[in-house]
């Protein structure tokens, strides 16, 4: 099993495998706003639209903040023939998290600030500019929690990086991009010929051939039922 595939068999083992209001910088442009609650739009109330509404309008994260994000989403699951985590829309749900829920947005900037701090001591150059193999080396150092060790006694880096890569997990294997690679289907519509005969002959009953042939015939399973004036059944 590979590193992507042992990720997809947490999303599968637990659905609390995800982490699953106060923005910092103004200045989306309305466009901007109403295009991303159109998203977000069934199945809301009034005063949940108007919550949503001042989310979108904030931005919690520079350009340069996104950008390393995104570089960090991608190194956990890279993008592979199903889609990637940018259309997944993994950056934006991590900064929407940040905006939703107060508590992560101090732990996710300063651990951002952290990485590019050991990227600078170790490589002498940020972290988005390091090489793949350079960046990997850095997150490996985070990537494995002391077994021996709470969640509370682990290191800061460490519960960085947890929060970090659960948040990209939860974004991408929520998104249509995600559940497609789950192969996940849901419920389907399956073919149903009535009761079976050995039921049926179990309790010494069976169907009326005439209405057997109007109700359980599958070449008619999509005709819409028509009754005379009398309520007898005609299709």
């Amino acid at each position: 099993m590979d590193r992507r595939d042992s990720l997809k068999s947490l999303v599968f083992g637990s659905i609390g495998v995800g982490v699953l209001l106060q923005g910092c910088v103004s200045g989306v442009d309305s466009e901007t706003v109403a295009n991303s609650l159109k998203k977000f739009n069934y199945g809301r109330t009034p005063s949940e639209k108007e919550y949503d509404k001042l989310l979108f309008s904030k931005k919690c994260f520079t350009n340069n903040q996104m950008k390393l994000i995104s570089e960090i989403s991608n190194l956990i699951l890279p993008p592979n023939e199903f889609g990637s985590v940018n259309d997944a829309e993994v950056p934006e749900l991590i900064e929407f998290m940040a905006k939703d829920i107060p508590s992560y947005e101090k732990p996710l900037k300063e651990g951002l600030v952290a990485l590019n701090q050991h990227s600078n001591k170790k490589f002498q150059k940020v972290f988005i500019d390091c090489d793949e193999n350079q960046q990997k080396s850095i997150l490996d150092l985070m990537a494995f929690p002391d077994p021996e060790l709470s969640n509370s006694e682990q290191s800061e880096d460490i519960k960085w990086f947890s929060l970090f890569r659960n948040l990209t997990m939860t974004g991408y294997y929520t998104s249509k991009v995600g559940i497609k690679e789950l192969g996940y289907k849901g419920n389907t519509p399956n073919v149903w010929d009535g009761v079976p005969q050995d039921v049926l002959d179990k309790y010494g009953l069976s169907y009326d051939k005439e209405w057997l042939d109007k109700c359980v015939d599958q070449t008619k399973r999509n005709d819409v039922a028509q009754w005379d004036e009398e309520g007898n059944l005609i299709t």
